[in-house]
């Protein structure tokens, strides 16, 4: 899996959508095409948008990418901040396989209330975190299965 390390990346994986969402964090996908996957600055078609094409060329390689956005604003401390990234990355890497050739970026949207969690790294804390993005991988991958079906990739798999 290749990290997200530039602002337009995580521009671009955002402004794909959001696929799921827990109390604390959403997920945002965007689906990489195989046809700009080849080379870097795919030449755009009379059809293609060049916001997409654009986006596209950020991402060298069709593979799972992934970002971790933990702002300030809902994180104050550096040390919750980190832990939290850390369990992001870490819980993603056991979802690997499930996820698709897209850019996904996971965004902490609230804050973990600091009379529950006191210490800003305990166990309790990473404990609660891990838990709450094990459901949001399972979400979005249940929201990824409905896709598979329509386009008929499910009723294969059915049949056989």
């Amino acid at each position: 899996m290749h990290r997200l390390k530039t602002r337009p990346q995580f521009q671009a994986a955002m402004a794909g959508g959001t696929i799921a969402r827990t109390a604390h964090f959403a997920l945002h996908r965007l689906v990489l095409s195989a046809d700009a996957s080849g080379s870097a600055a795919a030449p755009s078609g009379p059809g293609d948008p060049p916001a997409k094409v654009g986006a596209q060329a950020l991402f060298a390689l069709e593979a799972a990418w992934l970002g971790a956005m933990v702002p300030k604003r809902w994180a104050r401390r550096a040390v919750t901040r980190n832990a939290i990234k850390r369990q992001i990355y870490a819980v993603a890497a056991l979802h690997e396989a499930q996820l698709p050739a897209a850019a996904h970026v996971v965004r902490l949207r609230s804050t973990f209330d600091r009379k529950q969690f006191i210490s800003p790294s305990s166990d309790l804390l990473k404990q609660a975190v891990r838990a709450e993005l094990m459901q949001l991988f399972a979400r979005a991958h249940k929201n990824s299965q409905p896709a598979k079906a329509e386009r008929g990739e499910g009723a294969k798999a059915l049949s056989v």
